[in-house]
């Protein structure tokens, strides 16, 4: 039986990853990570692994990159309620720099995305009460740290719901300027 189904995006390497659920009358199981299916796509060994609550429906969290030599790979999954999860590409030089893709994650679709590194990433809730769990390829690395403005009328990113609440760190993020090439892996 095939544990995962990836799902090919617009954006090259972005790629949405579908878990199949193993079903009895006691619940389920699902292979939530297996390095050599990730490995295909790409995927480096995990460095480290987060866990974040948002309370409200509405918010808006990123969007987030690390540069190199610490640029990251993310697998991001929605453990509890739904978000629109979005990542841009921010890769020098690529056909789709400054492109978005967004898709929805929940905890009962079994979706997950992954995402290369050179990408932002960042997420809305869509209901109260959002877990997620990120793998990550590298560690927080506070010096090659950056992210964008969300609300950046340039990425155009289409949130569903009326942001309800943005950290004042994220909004305080800088729009893009016609000066910004992108990320050199």
């Amino acid at each position: 039986m095939e544990r995962f189904h990836l799902h090919p995006t617009p954006l090259s390497g972005l790629t949405i990853i579908e878990r199949t659920r193993l079903e009895d009358s006691r619940g389920y199981l699902s292979r939530f990570f297996c390095q050599q299916t990730m490995a295909a796509l790409g995927m480096k060994p995990i460095q480290q692994i987060n866990h974040t609550l948002t309370k409200k429906a509405g918010a808006v969290r990123g969007m987030h990159f690390q540069h190199p030599p610490a640029a990251e790979i993310k697998i991001v999954s929605c453990l509890r309620g739904r978000i629109l999860d979005v990542a841009v590409d921010l890769r020098a030089n690529s056909p789709t720099f400054l492109q978005c893709f967004s898709a929805e994650l929940t905890a009962e679709n079994q979706h997950s995305l992954f995402i290369p590194e050179g990408f932002a990433h960042g997420f809305q809730t869509l209901t109260e009460d959002c877990e997620l769990l990120y793998l990550h390829s590298a560690n927080y690395s506070p010096q090659h740290e950056a992210a964008l403005n969300p609300l950046d009328p340039r990425l155009a990113i289409s949130w569903p719901l009326p942001v309800t609440e943005i950290s004042a760190r994220d909004e305080a993020h800088p729009m893009l300027d016609s000066g910004f090439k992108g990320i050199k892996l």
